[in-house]
């Protein structure tokens, strides 16, 4: 395993950080057989990315041993979010056959909280997560942590989430006050049921605090 430097360049926000402690406490309370985690949204910006590291960091945080996934191998921004200033390898290099796992997984300065990036742009990511490659990776690699959070793309237009779906516990869908339709959310979370994919709860996101 490498190690990473990486810097979580947000702003302190209470209400957020006192919501993220409350979907922690939920999600332990889901009980000891979830562990895999699937986190998306219907569409892009809703922050579902945001979500899925202050998640992270927070289970970290109280002991919980946690890898952070960042399996959009379409367009990675974990990378400029992190602000890393190193060369990695992440998930469309390991799944294309070019890197072993000793080179995917980066222990980060966080205790507790391993990461694997989302690395090159992929041109046929359906066929890379499609592959038994990966479900046999996530089967091998939950043995190893309290807690994997998968942070897949949105999941109302591409399949990509819907493949990851197969090898998690259960989802949380994040959904953004008044940008997404009653019925898009359900259709987007239908496609995860359909996988044999539980869906945990829903965050509502960049909600109005007034």
């Amino acid at each position: 395993m490498r190690n990473v430097e990486i810097e979580d360049i947000r702003k302190p926000n209470y209400f957020y950080d006192e919501a993220i402690k409350t979907l922690r406490t939920n999600l332990q309370l889901s009980g000891k057989r979830i562990k895999s985690i699937l986190i998306t949204s219907s569409y892009p910006n809703e922050g579902k990315s945001d979500i899925s590291i202050s998640l992270a960091k927070e289970l970290s945080s109280i002991g919980k041993k946690v890898l952070l996934i960042d399996a959009d191998i379409r367009k990675s921004a974990y990378f400029t979010h992190f602000r890393v200033n190193q060369e990695v390898k992440g998930m469309s290099q390991f799944l294309s056959g070019q890197i072993a796992v000793k080179d995917l997984i980066y222990a980060t300065n966080y205790e507790n909280l391993d990461i694997i990036f989302g690395g090159s742009p992929a041109p046929d990511p359906t066929s890379l997560l499609g592959d038994e490659i990966f479900g046999a990776f996530m089967k091998e690699i939950r043995g190893y942590y309290d807690y994997i959070i998968c942070d897949t793309p949105p999941v109302a237009n591409i399949i990509d989430a819907v493949l990851v779906a197969k090898y998690c516990d259960g989802a949380i869908f994040v959904v953004e006050q008044g940008a997404v339709s009653y019925r898009v959310a359900q259709k987007a979370m239908n496609r995860l049921r359909r996988a044999g994919c539980r869906i945990l709860g829903t965050v509502l996101n960049k909600a109005d605090q007034t």
